[in-house]
């Protein structure tokens, strides 16, 4: 108990030295910066603002309120995130949540870890450290994905490596920004998985994307359920429409059959395609065992 005390009274201490317009630090070069970035501080709540860049926008209210019961008995355990804008002002990171729940109980100061960055930065370490949470929704991950390439200007690759996920992971959630925002909204409340939205994204057309959403949610569909009963759709789809089915058996174009056998060759498989009219096609590469299947893997995935 007595190095809480003592850790609080050092905090106490760094916020009176941030109060002061002679120690007005803005740079780590500035004087006592040492003592103050990094360190954790009690701040003012009126001297904070919320990020603008926070990639959550759904703060359940009932969840709210119990962690605004949690900071009434105990206190808040983890400290905030903040990047200091000017004098005594200063901007949140990260710890929203902490910091509205905070408001709620009528806290005045509150415990936060600052930092010094442009707003390119505060950007990258919110959105960074937000999709590191397990408690974001899958559309907020794929906006903050999106924000992340758009704003930052990264390319999935470097994504890939300053949030530790593969490549495969980060396309998989910014394609469900391409199902329609019903279906969007219906995955941030509850109501369908992840899985659900990867297997509605093969259907083309929002208007049926939405007919079997409906059917989702009122029929309770599993996600194998789900990818059945889009398959189903889709070969219906097809057997009603003679030039679609015709074009599934067209002759492969001149640049699939150039490629096809470079990469029959270094993956020591058959491998089948099948094209469209519009260009789009489909490679299906077999196999006969589980050797077999992880073999073709680590030759795809490189891992």
């Amino acid at each position: 108990m007595a190095k809480a005390t003592k850790k609080q009274a050092l905090g106490r201490g760094l916020s009176a030295l941030l109060k002061d317009p002679e120690n007005d630090i803005q740079s780590v070069s500035d004087k006592n910066a040492d003592k103050v970035i990094g360190n954790v501080v009690e701040l003012d709540v009126e001297s904070i603002e919320v990020n603008p860049f926070q990639p959550r926008s759904n703060f359940n209210d009932e969840s709210l309120q119990e962690l605004a019961s949690s900071i009434r008995e105990l206190g808040i355990i983890q400290p905030i995130t903040v990047r200091k804008l000017d004098f005594n002002k200063f901007q949140l990171v990260s710890g929203e949540r902490r910091f509205r729940a905070s408001k709620i109980v009528g806290l005045e100061t509150i415990p936060a870890y600052i930092r010094i960055a442009n707003d390119q930065e505060s950007l990258e370490m919110a959105l960074v450290e937000n999709i590191q949470r397990q408690d974001l929704d899958p559309i907020e991950i794929a906006l903050s994905y999106q924000r992340l390439i758009d704003e930052v200007k990264v390319t999935q690759e470097k994504l890939s490596d300053r949030v530790g996920k593969k490549r495969s992971t980060i396309t998989n959630y910014l394609r469900l920004l391409k199902l329609h925002p019903i279906i969007q909204t219906g995955m941030r409340d509850g109501f369908v998985s992840m899985g659900h939205g990867r297997a509605l994204i093969n259907i083309e057309k929002k208007k049926d994307q939405i007919n079997i959403y409906e059917k989702i949610v009122s029929d309770g569909l599993s996600v194998r359920e789900t990818e059945r009963l889009v398959k189903s759709y889709k070969e219906a789809k097809i057997e009603k429409d003679p030039s679609k089915k015709a074009a599934l058996t067209k002759e492969v174009p001149n640049f699939v059959t150039k490629g096809i056998d470079a990469l029959k060759s270094h993956l020591s498989a058959k491998v089948d395609v099948t094209t469209s009219a519009n260009g789009k096609g489909k490679i299906v590469i077999p196999f006969h065992s589980k050797e077999e299947f992880q073999r073709l893997r680590k030759l795809l995935t490189g891992d």
